[in-house]
């Protein structure tokens, strides 16, 4: 297993029960990896280190008196910026809200906090989740643990690049157009975009609430399936979040494939990919037919116009939500000579570039005259899309394709290029419009860098996900970890 902050988390569990290791020491060792690397990865917005070692203090308490102290107790996480955090530091990435404290948790913060939340700190993140590389946050980029010049993903790219470097052994994402599972292919991790309303956002700060959701960034399949167990499930204060009993994604993950069908959606497999990728995913079909299941081409004819329909109803959304923001409640406030001069300076000076984009782009679909041209066609572009979906899993039990067409590219490469920033997600944005889960785990590397294969499932069937990713996890036998003289080592 090698050093405490490079194992998983259902590892430490079973080392902390049977009283092999103790929280703090977990903590201890974790935050000396902080020390070592934070520096040049920069993974965090604000740390929690003395909040955590409380939460270590109490899980050794409980254990010493024989108690249960929570499924979640003395694993460090981090926490993406963009989930509320009572009492401490919640940025969104962005100026307008670097000195905002919440009062309250999320509800997915509250739920692992009575399971033993012990947090590290608040992972970075693309300014209100507004981007793919982790180059929009006000406060920096973060850096890939496997190349130290190259960008760990995006808008969950703090929280990816700190389980990946050692900084947390598991960690939260949330996951609009890809912002969970495409850090988690840049970073060689596991992540899970859950079936839409499986996860409260009662307490995510919104980018696009029809699009948004909660995640786990971990290190292998079966953490996933824990840290997912812990978060799912209804909330009453989450008008969009669905009643439905949550499964045993543990137990479910078990067992092979043998007879499953798998389709191969072409759209997702057309001019774009990397030669690398192409090969990773050429790899994983043959894998599939290994272990017996049913691998054929799939149509999914709408995909084609996904990225369009996104980039209407996105910054549609973003624009809406956006607008809270304006020096009076909470956040950031620059004086002017009156009301309207007020909003115009706060928001000019607390926002970043591509969150001005995209308020701008959505203002404009939205503005008369053009609702119906824009955002009423992009809306029914997505009903088609999520019925190529419905159609697709009635003959397949899951889909798949690469998560990115790449493997993580170069800082500052796309930077002044958004149309191509917005490209390295083709092949997630799909799944959030259609509402579905999807998941991606490593499955190779391209030039040292990681690879992600991309599964989809059906809606709140993340049980047959968690079985196809935990079978072919174990088929692909993905070990490496970033390398000693490239990244962080």
């Amino acid at each position: 297993m090698g050093e405490l902050y490079e194992a998983r988390a259902w590892e430490l569990r079973e080392m902390l029960r049977r009283r092999e290791v103790s929280a703090v020491e977990i903590l201890r060792a974790v935050r000396e990896r902080v020390r070592e690397v934070e520096e040049r990865v920069r993974s965090y917005i604000t740390l929690t280190l003395d909040e955590a070692e409380r939460a270590a203090l109490e899980a050794d308490a409980a254990l010493a008196e024989g108690r249960d102290p929570g499924p979640a107790a003395g694993i460090p996480m981090a926490v993406k910026d963009v989930l509320c955090t009572r009492g401490i530091l919640t940025t969104c990435g962005s100026r307008i809200l670097e000195n905002y404290v919440p009062v309250y948790d999320a509800t997915v913060i509250g739920r692992l906090r009575r399971d033993g939340l012990t947090m590290v700190g608040k992972a970075n993140m693309d300014e209100f989740a507004m981007g793919s590389s982790t180059e929009n946050s006000a406060f920096g980029p973060t850096r890939n643990p496997w190349d130290l010049e190259r960008v760990p993903g995006g808008s969950s790219g703090g929280s990816a690049a700190a389980v990946a470097a050692g900084e947390a052994i598991w960690a939260l994402g949330s996951d609009t157009g890809g912002s969970i599972r495409q850090p988690a292919s840049f970073c060689g991790l596991v992540g899970l975009k859950p079936t839409y309303g499986l996860v409260s956002r009662f307490g995510l700060v919104a980018f696009a609430s029809s699009l948004d959701q909660v995640g786990p960034i971990t290190r292998d399949v079966r953490d996933c399936a824990l840290l997912l167990s812990l978060i799912a499930g209804h909330d009453p204060r989450d008008s969009t979040s669905l009643q439905v009993e949550v499964p045993d994604y543990l137990k479910a993950m078990e067992g092979g494939i043998e007879g499953m069908r798998v389709g191969v959606p072409r759209e997702l497999m057309q001019e774009g990919l990397t030669p690398g990728v192409r090969e990773c995913m050429e790899r994983c079909l043959a894998i599939f037919q290994e272990l017996g299941a049913e691998v054929e081409e799939a149509g999914l004819p709408h995909l084609d116009y996904a990225l369009s329909a996104y980039y209407i109803i996105a910054p549609a959304e973003a624009s809406s939500n956006l607008a809270r923001y304006d020096g009076v409640r909470y956040g950031l406030r620059v004086e002017g000579e009156d009301m309207l001069e007020m909003y115009g300076k706060t928001r000019a000076r607390g926002f970043g570039a591509e969150v001005k984009r995209r308020i701008m782009l959505g203002t404009y679909a939205l503005s008369a005259g053009y609702y119906e041209a824009y955002y009423g066609q992009a809306q029914k572009v997505r009903t088609l899309i999520l019925g190529d979906f419905r159609k697709a899993f009635e003959r397949y039990d899951v889909l798949v394709s690469p998560t990115s067409p790449t493997p993580a590219f170069r800082l500052g490469e796309k930077v002044e290029d958004p149309l191509a920033m917005y490209l390295s997600d083709v092949c997630t944005i799909p799944v959030n419009l259609a509402g579905i889960p999807a998941v991606s785990i490593p499955c190779g590397l391209e030039d040292g860098l990681p690879v992600g294969l991309q599964i989809m499932g059906k809606v709140l069937d993340e049980a047959t996900l968690l079985r196809v990713a935990r079978a072919m996890e174990e088929a692909i036998g993905f070990r490496e970890r970033p390398p000693a003289g490239r990244g962080v080592g």
